[in-house]
């Protein structure tokens, strides 16, 4: 049986000491690791806890799940394995090292002459507005002779 828990409906505030300390009354935790946004660094309101012993582990699984954390009702279950990631990491397009770019989104240039244009469609035609006649700049308002 595996050692480590799923906890889910953490509030966002928790860190990993406030979640060592309420593990520890069930026993000795060895590891805590809240899931975090790797671009913006906040909570994702989950985590895994490691516990010493599988007795440890069923002991805080039976006392803190449903149990309230800062107003919210936390999870606590066993930890489902880790699938295996491919050897090159995530399959599909390639992606950029490092943080996001703040401005401008996150489309570059490149390839750009080999991109077709978009197809213009048809734009309405405007509202017909009744002509003012235009008294600036010494032009002469029209005065309907053809």
């Amino acid at each position: 049986m595996a050692k480590e828990l799923y906890i889910g409906h953490l509030p966002y505030e928790a860190t990993n000491d406030d979640l060592r300390r309420l593990f520890s009354v069930a026993g000795t935790v060895t590891s805590v690791h809240i899931i975090t946004d790797p671009v913006s660094g906040k909570s994702k309101g989950c985590g895994y806890v490691r516990m010493s012993s599988e007795e440890e582990l069923q002991e805080a699984i039976d006392c803190l799940d449903g149990a309230l954390m800062e107003g919210l009702q936390i999870t606590v279950s066993i930890a489902r394995p880790q699938k295996p990631q491919p050897a090159g990491g995530r399959p599909g397009p390639a992606r950029r090292k490092g943080p996001a770019p703040k401005t401008g989104g996150s489309r570059s240039n490149e390839g750009a002459a080999q991109r077709k244009p978009a197809p213009k469609t048809a734009q309405p035609a405007p509202p017909a507005t009744k002509a003012r006649p235009s008294t600036s700049r010494g032009r002469r308002p029209p005065t309907g002779k053809g």
